[in-house]
């Protein structure tokens, strides 16, 4: 993920930041509990293609 590109993107839902994660391939809003997919190199921020977010991914 370009991290120039990351530093436009906000979480659509929040208008939050969002966290990469290389390992997982999608952006995180952590305001928004929310996980968009990266496909292909294209991020999907669409809040029907995101999956929830765990307590323990939170840290919580």
């Amino acid at each position: 993920m370009d991290t120039k590109l990351l530093e436009l993107l906000v979480c659509p839902v929040t208008k939050g930041p969002l966290e990469y994660d290389h390992d997982k391939q999608e952006l995180r809003s952590r305001s928004a509990r929310l996980a968009y997919p990266v496909r292909d190199g294209i991020p999907v921020l669409l809040e029907n293609e995101a999956r929830v977010m765990t307590d323990e991914e939170l840290g919580l």
